[in-house]
């Protein structure tokens, strides 16, 4: 997957540059590489949020009702299928009979888990590049709280990058970035909606949204390379 093209001219005094050509797949990356890149960072924060590995047995013994914990026992073969990239098996049939992230979805209406299931299924339709199926589970979601907004806002970006509608994918990844801050997630979609703005010619736009992370976000590890970005988009 091509990530950046480079060319090589010659500035005035003869020396040689480089020319960078934004590539609209160095905005598009996986959903799923990006989770286990930061997994450690998120970790806290998506296990709160859709009831998985790790803290959901103390909260199924204190607060979970029958049909959500019969929603998350489900979920964790699922989880499996999914962790070994077997996305149309997470999805569809984990085996051993139990349900999909597909199915989960539909029949347990309790909001965490059914949350989950759908972020879960969106992610794997991206995986396997069936984007429409993606942004409709998106479409399901509650997106309720601090994060959830922010990774259904990120992933419609990404659905609708891969179908070359770049006006709704700006659109969302501004919402991504505008909404509640988060030291990985916010300089993340910053970065994805500052590189697209370049690819489109709003040089005034991606130099605003990477002063951002220059101002907000200098540790990320988008800020630490930052001065590059800014020095291609000054007017």
């Amino acid at each position: 997957m091509a990530r950046r093209k480079k060319t090589i001219k010659k500035n005035q005094q003869g020396a040689e540059e480089e020319d960078v050509l934004v590539d609209v797949m160095q905005v598009t990356e996986g959903a799923g590489d990006f989770m286990e890149r930061n997994q450690n960072a998120l970790f806290g924060g998506l296990v709160a949020l859709v009831l998985l590995v790790g803290g959901w047995l103390a909260y199924k013994n204190f607060y979970v009702q029958p049909k959500q914990e019969a929603a998350l026992e489900q979920m964790w073969v699922a989880e499996n299928q999914f962790a070994k990239d077997s996305f149309a098996l997470a999805i569809n049939n984990p085996g051993g009979g139990n349900l999909g992230f597909a199915d989960i979805e539909k029949d347990f209406g309790v909001a965490e888990a059914s949350n989950a299931a759908a972020y879960y299924s969106a992610v794997g339709f991206m995986n396997l590049g069936k984007f429409d199926a993606a942004i409709d589970y998106l479409g399901d979601i509650k997106a309720d709280g601090q994060l959830m907004p922010v990774l259904k806002n990120g992933l419609l970006g990404d659905a609708y990058s891969e179908k070359a509608d770049m006006s709704n994918a700006l659109s969302y990844y501004k919402k991504a970035a505008n909404g509640t801050a988060n030291e990985v997630l916010t300089p993340y979609y910053l970065h994805k909606y500052a590189m697209l703005s370049e690819k489109e010619g709003d040089k005034s736009s991606a130099n605003s949204a990477y002063m951002r992370i220059k101002n907000e976000f200098p540790n990320s590890s988008f800020g630490r390379e930052i001065e590059k970005y800014l020095t291609r988009t000054a007017s």
